[in-house]
């Protein structure tokens, strides 16, 4: 089992910067998956950006350019930099992990509003 904890989420408007932060209960180890997903009311929960496995780093076209994921290993740690926010980005993000028999474990989810 692995818990996900995220915080930094919150009201900013258009043009404006947030940072998530996921914390995970244990460490993040090469072979799992981690990352952002986000969902609107009434859509299907969508990806936002992945460290994978493999040592990608992927990221949804909406949020290329503008968006950054990073971690720190040593806090078991992923973050996502959001810059230049739209009012499209509105949503409830949440944190994922897959580990390696394809377990997907998910955050809470933290509510990002931009609107002016």
């Amino acid at each position: 089992q692995v818990q996900l904890v995220e915080s930094g989420g919150g009201l900013v408007q258009p043009g404006g910067s947030l940072r998530l932060s996921c914390a995970a209960s244990r460490s993040i180890f090469s072979d799992d998956d981690m990352g952002w997903f986000r969902q609107v009311p009434g859509k299907q929960r969508e990806l936002v950006a992945r460290f994978t496995s493999g040592g990608r780093i992927d990221y949804a076209d909406p949020v290329k350019g503008r968006f950054s994921i990073s971690r720190d290993n040593a806090k078991n740690t992923v973050y996502l930099q959001m810059t230049s926010l739209k009012p499209e980005d509105t949503a409830v993000y949440y944190c994922w992990l897959s580990d390696r028999s394809f377990h997907n474990y998910w955050g809470q989810g933290t509510q990002v509003t931009v609107s002016s």
